[in-house]
């Protein structure tokens, strides 16, 4: 194996794409960039709605790959991963166009029709077959705009989530995956196909579905377009896909059941995999596929988010006019707790945790005289940390032991506060990782290009950089649960 064989990995986030290239000689990403330098722009035309054009995704990416090929050699590069902020709904006429911005994971607006269907399917496709109840899924989405919309419901040739839009981009092949539909809550897991109960629930046509590929392997080859705009060798390959959680998950190695990863970006995520069907009629836990999913080896994720994390992080360093995070997690070290302050990060539209309810982000215990920006910042870090202990409670409720948790070496996990606050008061081992979401997509590009053999050789290189483990002091528990007691008065 030549130490030029490269891979290519990219983050699609609703704040920035980062993207990374990945050698398999040294088990390292040698080069990244992250385009823009400000957080891309969320598009709110009403109360609740969150949407994003995708061909700005796309230009978004475009400019990393130009940037990096400055200085690498794409020749060099052997397939691509992709990792997408997930449940997003992008629509496409017969030419391919976006036919409506895309309506991103943290819009509320499809939130009644999901509950209508809620009340009307039999509980037992939910049980069994789905895991999930439609939600403010993408299913529940594109249904809002069948309803809301029509004239451009009418003109649509296929669904995408939003890395089925950026393969398309790449190879100009429609194509979609089964983790993807679980993610969008499209997918029969008992059947191991198209909902057909969801579909004709929704009187959504079986044909605006596109080709399902497996999310791991071949799912096309960059056309030559692509291949002549950015300098790729021939034949190259797009042959890694899954959604932004799923894909933290393989990045930190989190394949087996019992294993659990999470995250705090622009919002924070517990997820865990398990082989087992497991059902949250109360919409706070989702079950989806995870990347390694087989039929000879299930592998499930259940996945816990809080929309509001490192976006309230950014809320409020605009508001106070801080001039760095790093600032700011110092901030917050000088002082050793928010002095009766509380934090509550629900302001990014509905919450799963709550039933899909729009619950809001609430500042208490203000005392002008006596609280200045480090107890505010403290405050923030600190609430956001205990919304992740609520939903470990939540997975402990349900069977799961937790007690080791690993992240990568990125986002609010960057600041002490964060991490002892998080350990502390949800009791658990964490475990950082040198790894992140971009990197993570081009190991999978090399495991489903075949360049690895499997998932033990692609995370052979994979560097433990620290481990936190809880300092037997009640003081951050105590705090959570003065917080916690607040919440179920929101709630």
């Amino acid at each position: 194996m030549s130490r030029s064989d490269f891979f290519l990995g990219i983050d699609l986030g609703s704040s920035s794409v980062k993207t990374c290239i990945y050698d398999i000689g040294s088990g390292k990403s040698i080069d990244s960039f992250t385009y823009p330098d400000s957080e891309m722009e969320i598009i709110s035309e009403q109360d609740g709605w969150a949407e994003q054009d995708p061909n700005y995704w796309w230009e978004c990416i475009s400019h990393t790959f130009d940037h990096l090929r400055e200085k690498n050699d794409f020749q060099s590069i052997r397939a691509i991963g992709i990792s997408y902020q997930m449940h997003g709904l992008v629509v496409v006429d017969k030419k391919y166009n976006p036919l409506h911005n895309a309506i991103i994971w943290c819009d509320s607006r499809a939130v009644e029709t999901g509950q209508k269907a809620e009340i009307e399917i039999d509980n037992d496709i939910f049980k069994m077959k789905t895991l999930n109840t439609p939600g403010n899924f993408t299913a529940s989405k594109l249904k809002w705009l069948q309803d809301n919309k029509e004239d451009i419901y009418d003109k649509i040739h296929k669904i995408m989530l939003p890395g089925d839009f950026i393969v398309h981009k790449l190879t100009n092949k429609l194509t979609t995956t089964p983790m993807g539909l679980s993610e969008g809550i499209m997918w029969d897991f008992q059947s191991q196909a198209v909902s057909e109960d969801i579909l004709d629930y929704y009187n959504i046509k079986n044909t605006l579905i596109p080709h399902v590929v497996d999310s791991i392997g071949d799912q096309g080859t960059v056309s030559d377009d692509m291949v002549e705009r950015f300098g790729f060798g021939k034949d190259i390959k797009v042959s890694y896909r899954a959604g932004d959680q799923p894909n933290n998950a393989f990045s930190l190695n989190v394949l087996e059941p019992g294993e659990i990863a999470a995250t705090a970006g622009t919002s924070a995520v517990i997820y865990s995999v398990t082989d087992k069907n497991i059902t949250d009629l109360n919409n706070r836990i989702n079950t989806f596929l995870h990347c390694l999913n087989s039929n000879t080896s299930k592998r499930n994720g259940l996945l816990l988010c809080i929309n509001g994390s490192g976006i309230a992080y950014s809320w409020i360093k605009s508001l106070l006019k801080e001039k760095s995070y790093k600032e700011m997690d110092i901030k917050s070290e000088k002082i050793n707790s928010p002095e009766g302050i509380k934090f509550y990060p629900f302001g990014n539209g509905s919450e799963r945790l709550f039933g899909n309810k729009k619950i809001d982000s609430h500042l208490l215990g203000l005392d002008f005289n006596k609280h200045n920006n480090n107890h505010i910042i403290r405050s923030v870090l600190e609430g956001i940390s205990f919304s992740l202990c609520y939903s470990i409670e939540l997975l402990r409720d349900f069977g799961v032991n937790v007690e080791t948790v690993k992240v990568g070496k990125a986002n609010l996990f960057l600041s002490k506060v964060f991490r002892e606050s998080f350990v502390n008061s949800a009791n658990v081992k964490l475990q950082m990782f040198d790894t992140n979401g971009a990197e993570g997509a081009a190991r999978g590009a090399a495991l489903g290009s075949g360049h690895y053999k499997d998932a033990k050789e692609a995370f052979g290189s994979l560097k433990l950089i620290s481990e936190e483990i809880p300092n037997g002091d009640n003081t951050y528990y105590d705090r959570y649960l003065d917080w916690k007691n607040f919440l179920n008065k929101l709630n």
